[in-house]
C-alpha cells in the first residue's frame, strides 16, 4: 500500500459503506495496524440498514470520524546559516536536486549537534536538529535513496558526507520493507484522537508504515502484516560519517548526543492516527458480530510493540459489537505517561463477538496458553475489560467446579451422550479454572448480571440477525434432550450466539454470580453514569450508562469501584482513564 500522499489529501473518513473492496478478488485483507488487526470488507451497507432500523447497531455505529489525517506544510525557521540555507534550498524544491537539499539538512543537522555539545539546553538548536533530521528522512523516501541497504555519498557545503544507517532498539522493523515518514507532516482530528500525545526531546518523531511480510509468517501473537509505528529517527556524526538511526520510544526514555543526555522525542498519536485514517475500520465489530464463524480466524491475542520481558502485559478484551479499535483513546493517553511506559506493554484479546460469551472466554484460554508457550518469561498480565469483553475476564479469576456444568447437565462430561468435538467445547466453556498469570482485572461498563436490553424486543431481535455458528448449533440440537434446563424456556435457536448469553435471565449469567471470583487476585470495577441519577437497584429510575444499570455492573469484593460521568464507552472518558492510570501506577511499584 502506497504512504505517501500529496499536500492536502485527507487520508481517510470512516462511514457507512465506504469500506473499499480489493480490485482483484473483492475480498477482505486482514491488517495490523499498530498491533491492531482490522479488516478491509465488502458493504455491508444493507446489514447496517437492517440494524438501525431495529434500534440496535445505532448506539454503537454512525458516521463516526475516529480519525482524519492531512498532510501539512512545515513551517521552519532558523536563526544559523546552516537553518537559513537549508529553508532556500526547500523552497528550491526537493525533486530537482534531492542529494543537494539532503546536504544542506545534513550540514544543518551538524552544526545543530556541535551547539548541543558546548549548550545542550539550547532549544533553538534543538529544533534546528529535529527539523533537519525530520527531512532527511522525508528526502530518502521521496528520492528513494536507501542508506540501509549501502552508504550514501551526499554533497555537503564543506565537502562529502557518507551516510550510512543503524537499526536502533526496534528490531523488528526492516527498514527496506517499510516507509517512514517524519510526524510534523500530518494534522490529526477525530474521535478517537482528540488529543496529540506528544513527549518534547531529542531527534525527528516517525510513522513507520508499510507491509512487513505474509501474514502467514508472521508470529501469530506479534504485529499484523501491516504495520503502523512510532519511531524516532537520530543522526549522529563523526568527522563526514553521519550514521542515521531510529529508536523505540516505548523502549527508550533517554538517548546521548555529544556526551549528554537528552529525553527522546516521540509522537505516540500519529500511527494510530494513520492506522485509522487509512484502514477504516468501522463496520469491523458489526460484521463479527453478525458472522462470528465467517471471522474465526481473527480470534487471537496480539503484542502492540516489541516484547520486553520486565514490563507487565496489559490485556485489553473489547465488548461486544466491537473491535481492538476502541481501546485507541485510553492506548493514545496512557502511552504519554512516562510511568505506563516504563513498567507496561500493551497487548489486546480480538474475538468475534458473535460467539456466547463463555466460548470466546475458552478461545482467551487457549491464546493465553499460546501466550505462555511464547513468551514463558513475562509477568503477571491486567486484564481490562469492556462490556462484555470484563464478562471474559472475569471467567480468568474463576474457579467454575462442576457448578456450571452441573447447572445444565444431569451427566458428567464422560457419560453426556454427544459427540466427542461438542464434549470438547461444551467442557472448555463449562468447567475451568482461573488463570494463574493474571494478576488483576479492571472491569468497565461490565453487565455482570445481564442487561435488560439483551432480553427485550431489541435483543430478540438482533439475535435473530447473528449467524449462529454451525458447530454451536450442532451442540444445542445434540444436547436439546440431555439438558435439565427448562424445555419452555429454553430457546436453541438463540442459544449459540452472544447476545443471548447477556440477558439476565441466561442460565449461565445466574449461576456465575453464585460464584466468587478467586482470593488473592484484585479486581477493580469502573462504571458509568449518564448523570441522571437513579437507583442502585432494580427500583426505577434505576442508575445506568444507557445500556448496563448499576445493579449489573456492580461486583462485590471490588478492591476499588469508581463512578464516572459516561455513557456505556465509559473507557474512552476521560475520569476513567485516569482511574485506570491510577490503577496502574499503583500495581506496578
Amino acid at each position: 500500500s502506497r504512504a505517501v500522499h500529496s499536500d492536502k489529501t485527507a487520508f481517510a473518513r470512516s462511514g457507512w459503506g465506504r469500506l473499499k473492496l480489493d480490485p482483484a478478488d473483492g475480498r477482505g485483507h486482514r491488517c495490523g495496524v499498530d498491533g491492531f488487526l482490522f479488516y478491509r470488507m465488502k458493504s455491508t451497507r444493507p446489514l447496517v440498514a437492517l440494524c438501525v432500523a431495529l434500534g440496535l447497531a445505532l448506539p454503537f455505529s454512525g458516521c463516526t470520524t475516529y480519525s482524519a489525517v492531512s498532510q501539512k506544510r512545515v513551517r521552519f525557521q532558523s536563526e544559523s546559516s546552516e537553518g537559513r540555507a537549508l529553508s532556500r534550498a526547500l523552497e528550491g524544491g526537493i525533486a530537482r536536486h534531492p542529494e543537494a537539499v539532503l546536504g544542506c539538512c545534513l550540514d544543518c543537522a551538524a552544526a545543530a549537534e556541535r551547539r548541543l555539545r558546548s549548550a545542550p539546553g539550547d532549544v533553538k538548536a534543538l529544533g534546528d536538529y529535529n527539523f533537519a533530521v525530520s527531512r532527511v528522512f522525508e528526502i530518502l523516501r521521496d528520492a528513494k535513496l536507501q542508506p540501509w541497504s549501502a552508504p550514501v555519498h551526499v554533497p555537503g557545503g564543506s565537502g562529502e558526507w557518507l551516510l550510512t544507517f543503524q537499526n536502533g532498539t526496534h528490531k523488528e522493523v526492516e527498514p527496506r520493507k517499510v516507509v517512514m515518514l517524519p510526524a510534523d507532516r500530518y494534522t490529526i482530528r477525530g474521535t478517537y484522537v482528540k488529543t496529540r500525545t506528544v513527549k518534547e526531546g531529542l531527534g525527528a518523531p516517525l510513522v513507520v508504515t508499510g507491509r512487513e511480510r505474509d501474514f502467514a509468517e508472521v508470529e501469530r501473537i506479534g504485529e499484523g502484516k501491516h504495520v503502523y509505528y512510532g519511531m524516532t529517527g537520530l543522526l549522529r556524526f563523526e568527522g563526514r560519517n553521519c550514521v542515521l538511526t531510529t529508536e523505540d520510544p516505548l523502549t527508550m526514555e533517554r538517548v546521548r548526543l555529544g556526551g549528554h543526555s537528552f529525553p527522546l522525542a516521540a509522537d505516540f498519536t500519529a500511527p494510530l492516527a494513520l492506522a485509522l485514517a487509512k484502514e477504516k475500520p468501522t463496520l469491523y465489530g458489526l460484521e463479527r458480530l453478525f458472522r462470528p464463524q465467517k471471522y474465526a480466524n481473527t480470534a487471537r491475542i496480539a503484542r502492540l510493540q516489541p516484547y520486553e520481558a520486565a514490563k507487565i502485559p496489559v490485556i485489553c478484551v473489547h465488548g461486544l459489537l466491537d473491535s481492538p479499535v476502541t481501546w485507541v483513546p485510553i492506548i493514545n493517553a496512557l502511552r504519554g505517561d512516562p510511568v505506563i511506559r516504563e513498567r507496561y506493554q500493551f497487548w489486546f484479546f480480538s474475538y468475534p463477538s458473535g460467539y456466547p460469551y463463555p466460548h470466546s472466554a475458552a478461545i482467551l484460554r487457549k491464546q493465553l496458553d499460546a501466550m505462555n508457550a511464547s513468551y514463558p518469561d513475562h509477568k503477571k498480565e491486567v486484564l481490562i475489560g469492556h462490556s462484555m469483553g470484563g464478562l471474559i475476564s472475569r471467567t480468568m479469576i474463576t474457579d467454575s467446579g462442576m457448578k456450571l456444568w452441573d447447572a445444565y447437565f444431569p451427566q458428567p462430561p464422560d457419560q453426556l451422550a454427544v459427540s466427542p468435538a461438542s464434549r470438547e467445547i461444551l467442557s472448555k466453556a463449562l468447567i475451568f479454572q482461573h488463570r494463574p498469570e493474571v494478576g488483576r482485572v479492571i472491569f468497565i461498563s461490565s453487565p455482570h448480571r445481564g442487561s435488560d436490553l439483551a432480553a427485550g424486543w431489541i435483543g430478540r431481535l438482533g439475535s435473530l440477525l447473528v449467524k449462529a455458528p454451525g458447530m454451536l448449533l450442532r451442540i444445542a440440537e445434540e444436547s436439546r434432550d440431555l439438558t435439565t434446563m427448562d424445555a419452555g424456556t429454553l430457546k436453541f435457536s438463540r442459544m449459540a450466539n452472544s447476545i443471548a448469553t447477556l440477558s439476565p435471565e441466561n442460565q449461565f449469567v445466574k449461576v456465575i454470580n453464585t460464584i466468587p471470583p478467586v482470593a488473592g487476585v484484585p479486581y477493580h470495577s469502573i462504571i458509568g453514569d449518564r448523570g441522571k441519577g437513579g437507583n442502585k437497584d432494580h427500583t426505577k429510575p434505576v442508575s445506568s450508562d444507557g445500556y448496563v444499570p448499576y445493579w449489573s455492573s456492580h461486583i462485590e469484593g471490588a478492591k476499588s469501584e469508581t463512578i464516572v460521568p459516561s455513557k456505556h464507552s465509559a473507557h474512552q472518558n476521560a475520569e476513567a482513564i485516569e482511574e485506570v492510570r491510577r490503577i496502574l501506577r499503583e500495581d506496578g511499584r
